[in-house]
């Protein structure tokens, strides 16, 4: 089984997957302290991974590109109005300021990713953020989604791009069908079984 060395950080808690493969390590999402938390333990990443392009999991994707210039790959090309910075400052009356980087592999047009020798099956969920997409790991029955689908519940929707009624048919038509014994692991809490959540997610049954 697949190793994942987890980090969560940034003021949402928002965590970040690490692990090894034969092509690679790859990181899926880089929240606040990721970049800091790699160094201290001298690991190299060749990819990384971008759910959505909220800020509190891009933080340091800047940071990551300028250390181990790793390839980035997103739903979508960087930009502001998908990390929802501007938004953020005005309502809390602090200050985000995700610094800019360059998305090396766009995947809007694609269904299937190859990255650090796996191929990985690419499901858009749009309804937490328009760029929302899951990375999905057919031999082992991995799933990374991001904020899409967490135990027990789904992600927020009241945020610009959000919609309830699209999240829900996004999880419903294209994630509920993977095997029960899928492990899902999401940007924030737990992780979780595709079966769990199709017998007792309050928001799915």
């Amino acid at each position: 089984m697949t190793n994942i060395q987890i980090y969560t950080g940034g003021i949402a808690e928002t965590n970040s997957h690490l692990f090894t493969l034969p092509g690679g390590t790859l990181l899926v999402d880089a929240p606040e302290g990721v970049a800091e938390w790699l160094r201290e333990r001298k690991i190299h990443v060749d990819v990384l991974f971008l759910t959505h392009q909220h800020f509190d999991h891009v933080m340091d994707v800047a940071a990551l590109k300028a250390a181990h210039g790793c390839r980035v790959v997103a739903w979508e090309p960087f930009s502001p109005q998908l990390t929802l910075e501007g938004l953020f400052n005005a309502f809390m009356g602090t200050q985000i300021n995700v610094p800019a980087y360059e998305v090396d592999e766009i995947l809007s047009s694609k269904s299937l990713v190859t990255a650090c020798g796996v191929d990985w099956r690419l499901y858009h969920v749009p309804g937490h953020s328009l760029d929302s997409v899951c990375f999905h790991w057919e031999a082992e029955k991995l799933l990374f989604g991001g904020d899409v689908l967490f135990a027990g519940s789904v992600g927020r929707t009241d945020l610009p791009g959000g919609s309830t009624s699209r999240l829900i048919r996004g999880i419903q038509e294209k994630l509920l069908p993977l095997a029960d014994d899928t492990r899902v692991f999401p940007g924030h809490g737990g992780d979780t079984t595709i079966g769990a959540e199709r017998v007792s997610n309050p928001y799915l049954v």
